[in-house]
Parts: C-alpha cells; sequence; structure tokens
C-alpha cells in the first residue's frame, strides 16, 4: 500500500469514536461502567496499529508527502478550508509516539483509577484528548490544526479539573485553560498575519512554506512577526518562561493525566509546531536566537526551582518544562548552515521522542508510589521504597538515569545532540551568544542530574518510613499498572542507543520529512551530524557529577542537605518559593484584572443595570399618570368626550 488515504482518517477518528463509546458509558448501568475503559484502551491501540502503518507508507513512498483533502470544511469570501491532513515523517513519529504512549498510560490508568466514581467520563476525557492531538499532527492547514490545537487545550482542562469538586484541582484547570489562551492569542494572530499577505489568501502547509512565498513574506517585512507571534503560542502550550506558571500546577489532575500531558502529548505540541514552522523559522535567524534563548533560560530556572521542591510530581513537571527548554532550545541553534538547521531539528525531535518515554515513566512510577502511599506524595513523609515497592523502585531508576542523562541511556544522545547543535551554533561570525547559552545549558545538564537523583534517592533510599495514610496500600501496584511501567523503562533503557549511535532516526527525518516537507533551500544532501566528543565527555562528567553529589547529601551524609539549605536561606526560599512567579503574577495581573472587574461590576450593577431598570420604568409610570382616566364609569368618559369636543370646538373658533 502506497496510498495512506484509506487509513490515514481512522487514526484521529478511532479515538474519538471511543470517547463517544465512553461517554455513553456514562448513562450505563454500574455493571457496565466499570468496562467503560476498553473502547479507549482498544481505540487508542488501533491507532497505533495504524500510526505504524501509516509510518511503513511514508517509507516507501521514499520522502514523498502524501497531502490529502477528504472534503471541503468551510468557505467564508476568499477562504477554502478542506480537512486536509498530511503524512511525511515527521507526522508519523509523532503519530506513532502519541498513540504507543497513551496506549500504555490508558493502560495504566485500568488501575490507577479504580473505583472512581467518574471512570467513564475519564476515559472518555482521555480518548477525546487523544484524537485532538493526533489531528493537530495530522493537520496539513492552520485552521485544522488551530482547531485541534483548542480542542487539546479544552481537553487539557477538563482532565487537570476531572476533580473539580477539589477547590485546588478546579482552579489549576482554570489557571491552565487561562494561560495558555494568552499563548493561543499570539498564534490566531500569526496565522492571520501568514494569511493577509500570503499572495492566493491559502493556510496549506505546502502553500505557505514554498520558497517563493517565504520570500514574499521577507520583502513585506512580515516574517518575523508572524514568527514570533506562532511562538508565543507555542510558550503558552508548552509551558515557557513567562507564560510556565500553570504547568505545575497542573498536578491536581490524576497521576495519568499528569503522565499524558507532560510526555509525549500536549507539551509537546509547541516544539511539534516550531520544527513544523522551521521553513519560515529557518530564514529569520532573529527568530532563531530568540527561540533558542527562551528555551535555555526556561530550562535553568526550572531546573533551579525542581533543586528544592518536595513533591515528586512537581520535581517531575519543572523537570519537564525545563527538558521542552532543551528542546526549544536545540530548534533555535539551525543558523548559517543548512546542515546545522538538519541536525538542529532533528535533535530537538529526537529528544522530544526519548523524553516521551522515560518522562511517562516517571509520572507513570510517580503515580504507583501515590497509589502505594494513600495519595502522598510529599518525599518528606516516606523513604526507602525500594523493598516495599520493587518493579517501581526499578522502573522509576531507569526513567531517572535517562533524565539524568547518564551514559548511553536514551537521555544520554538525545540530550547530547542539543548540547552538539549549540555547540556548533556558537562557532563563527556572531556565536557569542550562542557560546553563553552552551554554557547556561552545560549547567543545567548538571542541575537536572542533581534533582533527578535526589528525588530517586528521597524516594527510595534511606530508611524505611511510611506515612499514616499507607496503612493497607503499602504493596507494589497491580500487573495492569506495572507491566506499563516495564515496557517505558524497556524504553528508557533501549530507545537512545538503537537510534542515536546508529543515526537511524536522523536518517529517517532526513529522507522521510526533509526531502519532502523541508524547505528546498534544505535537502538531505546538507544533512550530518555535528558530533563532540569533547561535549560528550564534559555533559557525562556533569551528570554524573550531580547524580554523586546528590548521593552524598541525601545517602551518605542527609545531614548536610538541610544545612546547606540553612546557609543559603534566602536563595533556597526563592527557589523553593518558585521566585515568587505566582506572587509576581498576582501583583501585576491577577490582582489588577481582579480590581478591574470589580470597577466594571459595579459599574454594571449600579450605572447600567440603573439606566436599564429606568428605562423599563418609564412605561408604568406613564401609565400610573393614565391610570385615573381609565376608571371604568361610562358617565365619566362621557365628560371627557364633552370637554374634548367643547376644546376642540373652541379652537376653531379661535382660529
Amino acid at each position: 500500500m502506497s496510498d495512506p488515504a484509506p487509513i490515514l482518517w481512522l487514526i484521529p477518528a478511532l479515538p474519538l469514536a471511543a470517547a463517544i463509546a465512553c461517554g455513553l458509558a456514562a448513562f450505563a448501568y454500574a455493571d457496565f461502567k466499570r468496562y467503560s475503559h476498553w473502547p479507549c484502551v482498544v481505540g487508542i491501540a488501533a491507532a497505533f496499529l495504524f500510526a505504524l502503518v501509516a509510518l511503513v507508507i511514508v517509507f516507501r513512498r521514499d520522502g514523498a508527502a502524501a497531502v490529502l483533502t477528504y472534503f471541503p470544511w468551510f468557505q467564508a469570501g476568499n477562504v477554502d478550508v478542506g480537512l486536509s491532513l498530511r503524512a511525511d515523517g515527521l507526522t508519523a513519529v509523532m503519530l506513532v509516539m502519541i498513540t504507543f504512549i497513551s496506549t500504555l498510560i490508558a493502560i495504566f490508568s485500568i488501575g490507577y483509577m479504580h473505583g472512581d466514581p467518574g471512570y467513564p467520563r475519564f476515559f472518555a476525557e482521555f480518548s477525546l484528548f487523544v484524537f485532538f492531538m493526533t489531528g493537530l499532527v495530522l493537520a496539513n492547514n492552520f485552521i485544522v490544526l488551530y482547531a485541534c490545537w483548542e480542542g487539546v487545550g479544552l481537553c487539557s482542562y477538563l482532565l487537570i479539573g476531572f476533580w473539580f469538586a477539589r477547590p485546588s484541582a478546579a482552579a489549576a484547570a482554570r489557571k491552565a485553560f487561562l494561560v495558555t489562551r494568552l499563548g493561543d492569542i499570539g498564534l490566531f494572530l500569526g496565522i492571520l498575519v501568514l494569511w493577509a499577505y500570503h499572495p492566493e489568501r491559502s493556510l496549506e502547509f505546502h502553500q505557505i512554506f514554498r520558497p517563493a512565498v517565504i520570500q514574499h513574506y521577507a520583502s513585506e517585512g512580515v516574517l518575523l512577526p508572524a514568527c514570533l507571534l506562532i511562538f508565543v503560542g507555542c510558550v503558552g502550550k508548552s509551558a515557557q518562561f513567562p507564560l510556565h506558571v500553570w504547568l505545575p500546577d497542573a498536578m491536581e489532575g490524576p497521576t495519568p493525566v499528569s503522565a499524558l500531558i507532560h510526555a509525549a502529548t500536549m507539551v509537546t505540541a509547541g516544539v511539534y509546531l516550531v520544527a513544523r514552522c522551521m521553513p519560515l523559522f529557518g530564514q529569520e535567524e532573529l527568530a532563531l536566537l530568540v527561540v533558542a534563548s527562551i528555551g535555555c533560560f526556561t530550562a535553568l530556572l526550572a531546573a533551579s526551582i525542581a533543586v528544592t521542591q518536595t513533591d515528586l510530581k512537581r520535581v517531575l513537571a519543572y523537570s519537564t518544562v525545563s527538558q521542552l527548554g532543551y528542546m526549544f532550545l536545540a530548534l533555535g541553534c539551525g543558523v548559517r548552515s543548512e546542515r546545522l538547521a538538519v541536525f538542529a531539528v532533528t535533535a530537538a525531535i529526537f529528544h522530544l521522542f526519548t523524553h516521551a518515554f522515560f518522562k511517562a515513566l516517571l509520572f507513570l512510577a510517580a503515580g504507583s508510589v501515590m497509589h502505594a502511599m494513600g495519595d502522598v506524595i510529599d518525599m518528606r513523609r516516606f523513604g526507602g521504597l525500594r523493598k516495599v515497592l520493587p518493579t517501581t523502585h526499578w522502573t522509576f531508576l531507569c526513567g531517572a538515569g535517562a533524565l539524568s542523562g547518564f551514559p548511553l541511556l536514551s537521555g544520554f544522545w538525545s540530550k547530547d545532540d542539543i548540547l552538539a547543535a549549540n555547540y556548533a551554533a556558537s562557532h563563527g561570525t556572531g556565536g557569542g551568544a550562542y557560546m553563553l547559552l552552551f554554557v547556561v545549558a552545560m549547567t543545567t545538564a548538571g542541575i537536572t542530574a542533581f534533582y533527578t537523583a535526589r528525588a530517586y534517592f528521597m524516594t527510595f533510599h534511606g530508611p524505611q518510613r511510611l506515612p499514616p495514610e499507607a496503612h493497607g496500600h503499602a504493596h507494589e501496584s497491580p500487573p495492569v499498572m506495572t507491566w506499563p511501567l516495564m515496557i517505558l523503562a524497556g524504553g528508557a533503557l533501549l530507545v537512545g542507543i538503537v537510534l542515536g549511535p546508529t543515526g537511524l532516526f536522523e536518517r529517517f527525518l532526513e529522507r522521510y520529512w526533509m526531502k519532502g516537507g523541508f524547505p528546498a533551500s534544505i535537502s538531505p544532501e546538507h544533512a550530518g551530524g555535528h558530533f563532540s566528543f569533547v561535549v560528550m565527555l564534559l555533559s557525562t562528567v556533569l551528570a554524573l557529577a550531580g547524580i554523586g553529589l546528590a548521593y552524598w547529601m541525601y545517602v551518605k551524609a542527609p545531614g548536610m542537605a538541610p544545612l546547606l539549605a540553612y546557609r543559603i536561606k534566602g536563595l533556597y526560599q526563592a527557589s523553593r518559593s518558585k521566585f515568587y512567579f505566582d506572587e509576581i503574577y498576582g501583583a501585576t495581573v491577577v490582582g489588577p484584572a481582579n480590581a478591574a472587574a470589580h470597577v466594571l461590576r459595579v459599574f454594571d450593577q449600579y450605572i447600567l443595570d440603573g439606566l436599564v431598570d429606568l428605562i423599563g420604568s418609564l412605561p408604568s409610570a406613564v401609565g400610573y399618570v393614565l391610570r385615573p382616566a381609565q376608571n371604568g364609569l361610562v358617565q365619566f368618559y362621557a365628560l371627557l368626550m364633552v370637554l374634548g369636543l367643547s376644546g376642540f370646538v373652541v379652537a376653531v373658533l379661535l382660529r
């Protein structure tokens, strides 16, 4: 099969059908509700199989992208938008990753969400999320992409606020929805700019990314603004500075939701969009520098906050923010060289791919810990769990090693590619800024290894400590939860070494995406790695040093951590308080907005409503004045008629 049209639409359609089936199960008898996970698991697993078929089809097409328009969606004026899907190397990689990781998380959720009153609703929202996410990466025009982009935001709101009766969960869902909307405004404006200045008023990717059209945007002076506006949308969705504040609070949702949002789906949408739009970004070095700078600063900021957090899920959340920053750093390093541009983009997507495995693993392992500890996730309240949770311990260790950049694990290869791309970008004219980013990225790599090892040692080493809430729960999770952990652990161990040093991932994207969907000025002939033994050695030393420091502070000399925290009390408290970003937002955005809303509410209630009430009372007042004349007495009406007639006669005579 070389034509993907018969099967491509099934990849999003199956999760959508599963969402409908799970939603209907919510109205079934209680005996049927406990089986409402089956449509979700089967639908997403089937979508994964079709994604594999799509991958094979892309391989057989030898890099030629398949663009399929199934039917016209809507037409308004000179805007003609069809339901247009695209199959190329980037799409195929993203689809396989999203559906595979989502299938494992759905299976894990069967055990984790067992007995929850909203069991069918959870799987309905879960399936709907996967529908929108697969639609987002399949979209071949900005309208379909934006519709699915907003759908992903809606589903994240529903999933984060799944336990809506909890005030903290409702607040976190509202915060995520509003903050990401700020970024979405930028994306919408960027799409409008691209449409308004397109010679043919098209929003199709293959039309917008034509070299002649890109040159037209540049000559009109709108290419840089369009790129920056699109990046604003990516900053919101992928939780980059300064719109990063929503992601840690998203931990209020169920742990499988945290794994779904933070691993391979929603937060990677921004990275995917910048990679997809690299034909535009690649022509603006200033836009690339902005992307790299924001990503690098976010990576350092989030890592600095993760160092002091005691909530295991929040440590992982800030880790996600930091790793996404690394991906944006890589995307911004494709400057001055076609070969470097190709390597930088493939490094970002490779890290996105490996990150999906070990971050989903870490979140699900944290959920297993939480399940055993009676929903307690504060690392200060438990410890020494390696014997209580042996499978969770070893799988968490695999994920932690990959995240730390431990040699030969998946994160080691993909993160080194990013650092190598950054180092290569620092050479040549104007490379000073990228050299500074390289130093910051290297520092962040060491911090990452430290806080990851800290979380591992605090949770699984030291004397065994169990919270009172763990009574009756302190045992390993059931197989339906541990099997996904073991599969993901295998990915965290092997994906990097299979795809990294062999160059399979890079060559696949070069041939089956960039050949058919990348700018014509960048071809596979210009591709190639920028391997640097010095960079690899330095990152390895920093990773091992971070792990060793955490081992010394939390295992060998556990009294050193509180002593050090006391000696740098100011810095420690700032990190512990997330550098007061929530307070800053409260003082500069939320507070003034609430004050303005209060003023407008008073104006609306006492002035506008008063004016409307006054106008509404006029007919009543007029009726009150005229009411005495309508008293029902015939003789009174006759007298009025006589008086009226007399007045008329007098008026005529006086005339």
